[in-house]
């Protein structure tokens, strides 16, 4: 027990960036998603083209602001 807490007093670094790195496979599985199904809905109605283009971009964009807030809680919650 007691070499246990030794070893868990000597680690130091950010836990942040482990923080960060479990956040960022949400938005990760979620862009994956959004183009997949944007491919998917591409081949089967290539004439409204136009409109899913801009669903995809928009979807891509609320994934990755989930990325971005989640880069920056660590660092707002960590001290």
């Amino acid at each position: 027990m007691s070499a246990t807490l030794e070893l868990a007093a000597g680690v130091t670094g950010s836990l942040g960036s482990i923080g960060y790195g479990l956040a960022a496979i949400g938005p990760g599985i979620g862009v994956g998603i959004v183009f997949g199904k944007g491919t998917e809905a591409l081949a089967r109605q290539p004439e409204a083209a136009a409109l899913i283009r801009s669903n995809q971009i928009l979807g891509f964009a609320f994934c990755e602001a989930l990325a971005l807030i989640g880069i920056v809680m660590p660092f707002v919650f960590g001290q």
